[in-house]
């Protein structure tokens, strides 16, 4: 326990230290403004939820979008049907799932006490304008917070919260390879939220309870490892990504890529690809049985059967919705890993559109 006293504690609160240190480097931030969690569900949970209740004597308005992660989206649902209910605007966004950085600026008002929207979109991989929306929050709103989910972009683009103006930030520790059940809550500097887990106030009192030293200390290496080799191994995802997408296009007729299309736009590490005539969920299962594993749509999605809001946000109506998969990659991702995914789609697809009812 790093709470003890005794030389072990003392050792477990240096490992916990040297962890916040770690993560503390690859944002330019100090280690004090980084908090454990046990991932990103949690993160935004106490990002979105302490954020609220801290400001609600300064307004009861809240924004985010239409496409945001269920931990987001469920978040703010509960602040809005709850007994002294708070006030969302859901942002729309374009095709490729973009926000509008105008439609943010008609949505902002003096009451607007929280600004939440995703770093990069879990199903189809577009990364959203962060510097602008958050540059626009902080002028027009004067107590408004600005909160991101950066579960899907920590690792895989370059984070520094104070440049961009982030207050708040989530991450998730199983997407760059850390332990499951870890994550981190970055919370700027000043920032108050209002405590959500009651106990022995570990954690200045935000997040009671013993913290888990190990998953911590792997959390830590792992940001270090995976941001220390960013410049190499983020522009060669990018290129693999090309090269998948075209070989992918050329091979096998009629798909569509979703997401962001234009330099700038979209994460190097999610494709997400809808197959006219294929059922998603039967392409899902094809795929599992040459040891290939894909989502429907997202993994949320895919594990609760419920359409995706996120493909319904950016125009697929529900039949191309239904064919739709998610391709994730790794920095451990190779050209023969992609190679093995084109043959096995070419040879799969094919067959399964033979029995298109007509």
């Amino acid at each position: 326990n790093p709470s003890s006293l005794h030389r072990m504690g003392v050792d477990a609160e240096k490992a916990v230290k040297e962890a916040s240190t770690r993560i503390a480097r690859t944002l330019s931030c100090t280690p004090g403004e980084i908090l454990y969690t046990s991932g990103g569900t949690e993160s935004d949970n106490l990002a979105v939820t302490g954020a609220a209740h801290a400001l609600r004597r300064r307004g009861k308005h809240i924004i985010t979008t239409a496409i945001e992660h269920p931990a987001v989206l469920a978040t703010v649902k509960a602040l809005e049907s709850a007994p002294d209910p708070f006030e969302v605007t859901y942002l729309p966004v374009d095709s490729e799932g973009r926000v509008s950085p105008a439609d943010l600026e008609k949505a902002l008002r003096e009451d607007t006490i929280l600004v939440s929207v995703m770093a990069v979109n879990n199903e189809i991989g577009t990364t959203e304008p962060l510097k602008e929306l958050s540059a626009l929050t902080h002028r027009l709103s004067k107590s408004a917070l600005f909160h991101t989910d950066a579960v899907q972009a920590y690792g895989k683009a370059e984070l520094f919260p104070g440049d961009m103006g982030i207050d708040l930030m989530s991450v998730s520790g199983h997407k760059i390879h850390a332990p499951k059940g870890t994550g981190f809550l970055y919370i700027r500097r000043g920032v108050r939220l209002e405590t959500q887990m009651y106990g022995g106030g570990q954690q200045n009192g935000l997040r009671s309870g013993t913290l888990n030293v190990p998953g911590i200390a792997g959390l830590g290496l792992a940001a270090e490892k995976i941001c220390s080799h960013y410049e190499s191994s983020i522009p060669r995802l990018y290129e693999l990504r090309s090269r998948f997408i075209s070989k992918l296009t050329d091979t096998v007729p009629d798909i569509q890529i979703n997401g962001g299309h234009a330099e700038g736009t979209f994460a190097p590490h999610i494709i997400s690809v809808s197959i006219p005539g294929v059922r998603s969920e039967v392409l899902l299962h094809a795929l599992e049985d040459k040891g290939i594993y894909v989502s429907a749509g997202s993994a949320f999605s895919s594990h609760s059967k419920k359409r995706s809001g996120t493909l319904a946000a950016i125009g697929l109506d529900d039949v191309l919705a239904d064919s739709t998969i998610r391709i994730s990659m790794s920095v451990y991702t190779d050209e023969e890993d992609l190679d093995t995914m084109v043959s096995a789609l070419s040879g799969i697809i094919p067959v399964l559109r033979r029995y298109i009812p007509q």
